[in-house]
């Protein structure tokens, strides 16, 4: 039987498959619990790490580095164990990304420490002589505005005191995207 040379039986069996496909995907979730990670484990974020989240984001960041280690060997071999629902738990807007013009950056944290970020920074290519990220020197000679840092922390509920807030009026914007650089990957409690 040739469906596709029967226009009414093959648009009857179309809307048939959508709507199956359509009451599998809508109640099978109801039946099977939540997918939700669960965020008792997770380290909110410290002020420093929030602003430097943000510069990560305005600065572009995320469309040359990804933040999650896919299941597949060649990148758990390269990156460590693949990423799971918890390692992003709290962040808004997640920071996955899609296009890895440079490396992964989920574990970062755990792989060098502060001060090879500041190097890293100014001249990437100090570090790795191939690199083709630019430089963000500049970002040591930002003052960090501080100016929303308490909104942000109370819409998002991390806890802070008026002291961590003080504590950033003297730092720069390389000081705080090196914070959340290194807090990459160590998000979980032990």
């Amino acid at each position: 039987m040739n469906v596709d040379k029967k226009p009414i039986t093959f648009m009857i069996l179309a809307v048939l498959a959508i709507l199956v496909g359509t009451l599998l995907t809508t109640f099978i979730p109801l039946f099977v619990g939540t997918v939700s990670p669960s965020t008792e484990k997770v380290i909110p974020y410290k002020p420093l790490e929030l602003e430097g989240r943000d510069i990560y984001i305005r600065e572009g960041c995320n469309n040359c580095h990804t933040q999650t280690v896919r299941p597949l060997p060649f990148e758990t071999r390269r990156y460590g164990s693949y990423s799971q629902l918890e390692d992003s738990a709290i962040d808004r807007p997640h920071l996955w990304g899609s296009k890895r013009t440079g490396p992964d950056l989920a574990r970062v944290g755990r792989k060098y420490p502060a001060a090879w970020h500041y190097l890293h920074m100014k001249s990437p290519q100090s570090m790795f002589p191939q690199s083709n990220m630019p430089s963000y020197a500049w970002l040591a000679d930002n003052k960090l505005s501080t100016r929303y840092t308490e909104k942000k922390m109370k819409v998002l509920g991390y806890p802070y005191t008026a002291e961590n807030i003080t504590a950033l009026k003297e730092l720069t914007e390389m000081d705080a995207l090196v914070a959340y650089l290194v807090r990459l990957g160590k998000e979980l409690k032990q």
